[in-house]
């Protein structure tokens, strides 16, 4: 059953050696996000999954001590997901599971076993919420980091340039992650998501799948619109 859930945003800003010179715009999410994993260490798991979103070759499930890297960005630096083990992984991470990992490698993640999934961005709502309720009975203590950002339209200078539909759909997103409604997660429209560029639709989605039938209560730590993109950081516990 769910006992916790951290969502984080997965720009690979995040990382300060990506961002360089622009490092410290995202302190003040760094700090959320280190928070919200606090939560998820108090919550004492038997299982942790970070879920974030993914093209085609990163889809799937991925092994504790899978391998990531941010040389895709131009920084010749790597991370892992959990301690290495002794089986030898066939992919690395994709960039949102390296965020994630690298959230826990910065604070010292040693409490559970560590397992990644990375999910398309297209994939329904209701293979989402499926996927999420499979996770949810992994274990009996299972606690979940999930990646994603909300629109990519909030400016002029956004990657999707500047929608207006972008604010209120954010806004939508903070009051559901930030109350751990799972009615409202639920409702999020795939379309609109895709239209407004956000990559966390379909995370949250698993997330609300995860929950069901937890009694979990949200708090909104961080949510903010550095460079035109949505970032919400919020807890469930």
């Amino acid at each position: 059953m769910l006992v916790a859930a951290a969502a984080c945003p997965c720009p690979p800003l995040l990382v300060p050696e990506v961002a360089a010179g622009a490092a410290p715009e995202l302190d003040a999410a760094r700090s959320a996000c280190a928070d919200a994993l606090g939560v998820l260490a108090a919550a004492r798991p038997d299982l942790l999954v970070v879920v974030g979103p993914a093209g085609q070759s990163g889809r799937g499930p991925f092994a504790q001590g899978t391998p990531g890297s941010f040389r895709g960005f131009g920084v010749d630096a790597g991370v892992r997901l959990g301690p290495a083990t002794d089986a030898v992984p066939e992919r690395e991470l994709p960039p949102s599971l390296a965020v994630g990992a690298w959230l826990l490698e910065r604070t010292g993640w040693a409490d559970a076993p560590i397992e990644g999934l990375g999910v398309g961005e297209p994939l329904a709502p209701e293979r989402c919420l499926a996927t999420g309720r499979e996770i949810g009975a992994r274990a009996g203590r299972v606690a979940l980091l999930v990646m994603g950002d909300a629109s990519a339209c909030r400016t002029l200078k956004a990657p999707g340039y500047l929608d207006e539909r972008a604010a209120p759909f954010d806004a939508a997103v903070a009051r559901a992650l930030g109350t751990a409604d799972l009615a409202a997660v639920r409702a999020l429209d795939p379309e609109l998501a895709h239209e407004l560029k956000a990559s966390g639709r379909a995370p949250w989605q698993v997330l609300a799948g995860a929950a069901e039938g937890a009694d979990l209560a949200g708090a909104l730590l961080y949510e903010d619109a550095p460079y035109g993109v949505g970032y919400v950081v919020a807890t469930w516990s």
